[in-house]
């Protein structure tokens, strides 16, 4: 059984930094790719970052040059770092950690954490 769990989280002004951290327990593929989305109220869920285990990075549009993506591949965690935060970051956070065999496809999601920059 995988697990995913998020922590660091919380309140934040306008201009301010905050990082976020996933850990991943249970039997995971060593090839896998992990990342953040988040979702406001009455959007949809968006890509807000995603690296591979071979270290290739995607962020959204909206984050770009801003949020910086990390792992620590021995603790199977992943960070986000999160600066020049906006209000329109407000939104909770989902870590994602997927990848997939010839037989399977294996996608798992960590229960979600709060961010909230207020202006």
């Amino acid at each position: 059984q995988v697990q995913l769990v998020e922590s660091g989280g919380g309140l934040v002004q306008a201009g301010g930094s905050l990082r976020v951290s996933c850990a991943a327990s249970g039997s995971i593929s060593s090839s896998n790719a992990m990342g953040w989305y988040r979702q406001a109220p009455g959007k949809q869920r968006e890509l807000v970052a995603a690296i591979t285990s071979g270290g290739t990075t995607n962020y959204g549009d909206s984050v770009k040059g801003r949020f910086t993506i990390s792992t620590d591949s021995a603790k199977n965690a992943v960070y986000l770092q999160m600066n020049s935060l906006k209000p329109e970051d407000t939104a909770v956070y989902y870590c994602d950690l997927k990848w997939e065999t010839i037989v399977r496809k294996f996608d798992y999601w960590g229960q979600g954490i709060q961010v909230t920059v207020s202006s």
